[in-house]
C-alpha cells in the first residue's frame, strides 16, 4: 500500500534551513510539503549552541559586514564561493533582526541590545546568542512561524530515499513512513534539499542519528555534483569521557567566554600553535593542536585536553553556559564551575555538499534546490563557528523563494513515471525479504572504523587508498543485507537504507581527499603538509560518470572582484581573548607544576 501527495514545493528536512525555506515558499503563495525523518523541532540544528555570527556591532562598534566577509574567506582558506560569502555577510544581519522580530529571545547587553560574544577566528565579538542554546531557540522560533503560516503541511517521521525526475527535471521524491512502513510518493514542481550533513559514517561524531547524507546522496544519484567533499570539520571540543558520551559537542561558547585549553602538564598549549588567537584560533587549527599534544604524550588521561572555565565563577558560568553545566553534570558527573572538562576533537560538520548557484540555491538539476549544510560553497575549507546558523537562515530563505518562483513557472505538476518509485520500494523491501545476509549494523560499524582510522583528522595517500578499498568492499557487501521483522519502526530497515547513503558520501570524501594533495583547512595531509597555490585555485567536484562509477574533477574558482579581494588582505585580528589571558596570568602565579592529570 502506498500514499500519493501532490504539492508545489517539497522541502526535505525540517532543521533551520528547511523551516526557513518552507516559510519563504509558503509566503510566496505556494503549497508546501515539509518531510522530516524525525519529529518537528527535533532537528540537528539544536546542536549549534554558541550563536549566530552577524556584524550587528552591538558590542564591538568597529565590526562590519566587510570584516565578516574577510574573516570567512580567510577561515575557508580562500576557496569559498566568494559570491555566497558576500551575500551571507550582508544579509545575515537582517536575518538575525528578523528572528528577533519573530519572537527569538536573545541574551541582552546592559543597554538592551542583542548580546554578542567572541568565537574562534572572528575579528570581533559578533556571535548573537541565547546563552548556549541558540540553535534550540532558532528552531523554536522558526517552528512557531511555520505552524502559523498558511499553505504548509508537515509529514513527520517520513524518510524520503529517492528523488524522482520527469523529462530532465526533479519531480518529487519517494520513501516510507517510519511509524507504519507505508510507502509514500510526493509529486512536486520543485524540491528544496535541507537534509543537513553526514557525520554518522565516523565513530566519533557530534551528529545525531539523522546525519547520514541522504540529501546529498539522492542529489548525486539524480546527476547533481558534490563539491568540496574532502573538507570534513573536526570540532576541537567534544566530550571524551565517559565512553557513552564520547563525541557529544562541547560548544565553542566555552572558549568564547574565556575557557582555557591545557595539556596534562598544565600548559596553555595553544600559545605554541597560535600565539595570537590562542583558544580562539580557527577550528581546524585548534583540533590539530589537541591531536598533536596527544601524539606527543601530553594528552589528558583519556586522550584529549582539559578545557577550564572555572575562573569565570559559578554565577557567570551558569548564566552563559547553562546547557554545558547540565550536560557535564548529567553525563560525566563533572561540575564545570569547579573543575575542568576533558575534551577531544569530534566530527561535527561538513563544508562540502551539493554544488549550488549562490543567489538561489539552484543545483545543476532543474527544479532542485539546496540550502544549509547539504549545500557547498559558503564555508570553503573550514567553517567559522557561528556561520552555520546564519547560513541556514540566509540561504534557506533564498532557496525557498527561488523554489517557489520555479514552481510558479510550470503549467502543471510533473508526473514522474511510477516505475521510479517502484524500483526504490523494491530496494527498501529487499532486506526484509532476505532470510540470511549481511547485518546492516555490523556494516555500519565497519564503515565507521574505516573512516575514523583512515579519513579523519590526519590523512595520507596510503590511509585514504586503504579506506577507499574498504568503502568499495562494504558497498558490494551492502547489496546482500538482511533485516528481520516488520517494516514499522524497524531500525534495521532504516539503517540498511541509510548505510547506502553513507557509503556513497564516504566514497566522495575519500576520492576528493586523494585528489587534493595538500593541507588546507580541515584537510590535513601528513604527506603534503603545505598549501599548494595551484590547488588553491580549484574546488573538486564528485559526479556520477556515464558508466555508473564516481568521478572527481577540478573546477576552477572564478576570480574575485578587486574590491572584495581587498577585504581578504592581511590577517584576522585578535578576537577578544582578554578573559582567558587574565585568568591564565592569575593561574601562573604560585602554580606548583604538579600537572592536571588528577584534576
Amino acid at each position: 500500500m502506498s500514499e500519493e501527495i501532490e504539492t508545489d514545493v517539497l522541502v526535505i528536512g525540517a532543521g533551520g534551513a528547511g523551516l526557513r525555506a518552507a516559510i519563504a515558499a509558503a509566503e510566496a503563495g505556494c503549497r508546501v510539503a515539509v518531510a522530516c525523518k524525525s519529529l518537528l523541532g527535533k532537528a540537528h540544528t539544536v546542536m549549534a549552541e554558541g550563536g549566530i555570527a552577524a556584524a550587528l556591532a552591538n558590542v564591538d562598534a568597529e565590526d562590519s559586514w566587510e570584516i565578516h566577509f574577510g574573516d570567512t574567506m580567510r577561515g575557508g582558506a580562500m576557496i569559498n564561493d566568494w559570491r555566497m560569502v558576500e551575500l551571507f555577510s550582508h544579509e545575515v544581519i537582517d536575518r538575525v533582526v528578523e528572528l528577533e522580530q519573530w519572537g527569538g529571545v536573545f541574551s541582552r547587553t546592559a543597554h538592551g541590545l542583542i548580546s554578542q560574544r567572541a568565537f574562534g577566528a572572528h575579528s570581533w565579538r559578533r556571535l548573537a546568542h541565547i546563552g548556549d542554546r541558540t540553535g534550540l531557540e532558532l528552531i523554536r522560533t522558526c517552528q512557531d512561524r511555520l505552524v502559523h503560516t498558511d499553505g504548509v503541511t508537515v509529514h513527520m517521521e517520513t524518510t524520503l530515499t529517492r528523488l524522482l525526475e520527469d523529462r530532465g527535471r526533479v519531480a518529487g521524491a519517494c520513501g516510507y513512513r517510519r511509524d507504519s512502513g507505508e510507502l509514500v510518493l510526493i509529486r512536486a514542481r520543485s524540491v528544496v534539499l535541507a537534509t543537513g550533513g553526514w557525520g554518522r559514517m565516523y565513530r566519533i561524531t557530534s551528529n545525531s542519528w539523522e546525519g547520514t547524507g541522504d540529501g546529498a546522496a539522492m542529489a548525486y544519484q539524480l546527476g547533481a555534483e558534490l563539491k568540496d567533499m574532502e573538507f570534513v570539520q573536526f570540532h576541537p571540543t567534544g566530550m571524551i569521557w565517559p565512553p557513552g558520551a564520547r563525541g557529544i559537542l562541547v560548544t565553542e561558547a566555552v572558549r568564547g567566554e574565556g575557557g582555557l585549553l591545557r595539556n596534562r602538564e598544565g600548559e596553555r598549549f595553544m600559545e605554541r600553535y597560535d600565539h595570537i588567537k590562542k583558544e580562539l584560533s580557527s577550528r581546524d587549527v585548534v583540533a590539530r593542536s589537541i591531536f598533536k599534544e596527544v601524539q606527543a604524550g601530553r594528552g589528558s588521561p583519556h586522550g584529549g585536553a582539559f578545557l577550564d572555565i572555572t575562573h569565570r565563577g559559578p554565577q557567570a558560568i551558569r548564566r552563559a553556559l547553562p546547557s554545558m553545566v547540565d550536560q557535564f553534570a548529567s553525563l560525566a558527573g563533572v561540575d564545570i564551575t569547579k573543575e575542568p572538562m576533558e575534551v577531544a576533537p569530534t566530527i561535527h560538520y561538513t563544508m562540502g555538499g551539493v554544488t549550488v548557484e549562490a543567489a538561489t540555491g539552484q543545483t545543476t538539476v532543474p527544479g532542485l534546490f539546496a540550502a544549509g549544510e547539504v549545500a557547498a560553497g559558503l564555508h570553503g575549507a573550514n567553517r567559522l563557528g557561528g556561520n552555520s546558523l546564519g547560513d541556514i537562515l540566509v540561504f534557506g530563505r533564498r532557496a525557498g523563494e527561488a523554489a517557489a518562483a520555479a514552481a510558479r513557472e510550470l503549467a502543471r505538476t510533473p508526473a514522474p513515471h511510477r516505475l521510479q518509485a517502484e524500483a526504490e520500494w523494491r530496494l527498501l523491501r529487499e532486506p526484509l525479504e532476505r532470510a540470511h545476509g549481511e547485518n546492516p549494523f555490523a556494516l555500519h560499524r565497519e564503515l565507521q572504523e574505516a573512516m575514523q582510522s583512515g579519513a579523519a583528522i590526519a590523512r595520507t595517500e596510503s590511509s585514504l587508498r586503504e579506506t577507499l578499498a574498504r568503502v568499495l568492499e562494504l558497498t558490494e557487501r551492502a547489496q546482500r543485507m538482511a533485516v528481520p521483522g516488520a517494516p514499522a519502526y524497524n531500525p534495521g530497515l532504516s539503517t540498511a537504507r541509510d548505510l547506502r547513503f553513507m557509503l556513497t558520501i564516504s566514497e566522495a570524501i575519500v576520492r576528493s581527499g586523494l585528489e587534493r594533495r595538500e593541507s588546507r583547512g580541515s584537510q590535513w595531509r601528513l604527506d603534503f603538509p603545505e598549501r599548494d597555490p595551484e590547488l588553491g585555485r580549484v574546488n573538486f567536484a564528485a559526479h556520477l560518470a556515464a558508466g555508473g562509477e564516481m568521478g572527481v574533477r577540478p573546477v576552477p574558482i572564478p576570480p574575485m572582484p578587486d574590491d572584495l579581494a581587498l577585504l581578504t588582505a592581511g590577517e584576522t585580528r585578535v578576537a577578544a581573548t582578554d578573559l582567558a589571558d587574565a585568568a591564565d596570568a592569575r593561574q601562573r602565579v604560585g602554580r606548583t607544576g604538579a600537572g592536571w592529570g588528577g584534576r
